[in-house]
């Protein structure tokens, strides 16, 4: 095919129109990637402080929910100690019975100074010692306890 006046390769441009190669001028390109990363590093900064807050209100949140455990803990203790006090004084004066009373009373009243004492974080680590130091029995109480707790959901 012969090339005619009217027939123009791919690569010509006609003339008053403008080439179009699918880029931008190496200013307006530059300027484009200047505005995209201010917004995406204004992005990431605004992203990393929202993350710092809820990590810091987090934080405070478990603080506080510990602070309340902890009292509980001791209140719960207080509250056996009175209980071991009032069964001292309603127990009988003589007999079985009084010195059944009395030793229900003693572990009561030694069980609610243990919990007023340590509190939980004492409780966790006595706990984690008795496992470390008697891991079968602490296997084997385990699964005994996961059996009744699963007999109890099914019904």
């Amino acid at each position: 095919m012969a090339n005619t006046p009217n027939t123009m390769r791919k690569n010509e441009e006609r003339p008053g129109s403008t080439p179009f190669s699918g880029q931008r001028s190496p200013g307006e390109g530059s300027s484009m990637t200047d505005k995209a990363r201010d917004v995406a590093s204004s992005v990431a900064d605004k992203t990393r402080e929202a993350a710092s807050s809820m990590t810091e209100r987090a934080g405070e949140m478990a603080s506080n929910i510990g602070d309340k455990a902890e009292s509980a803990t001791a209140a719960v203790g207080s509250s056996i100690r009175s209980v071991a006090d009032s069964m001292r004084e309603h127990a009988p004066s003589s007999g079985m019975l009084k010195s059944a009373a009395t030793s229900v009373a003693d572990t009561l009243d030694s069980s609610g100074r243990y919990l007023e004492e340590t509190g939980l974080s004492g409780i966790g680590a006595d706990l984690t010692n008795f496992v470390r130091r008697n891991p079968l029995p602490a296997l084997m109480l385990g699964v005994g306890l996961g059996f009744l707790f699963a007999r109890a959901m099914r019904r």
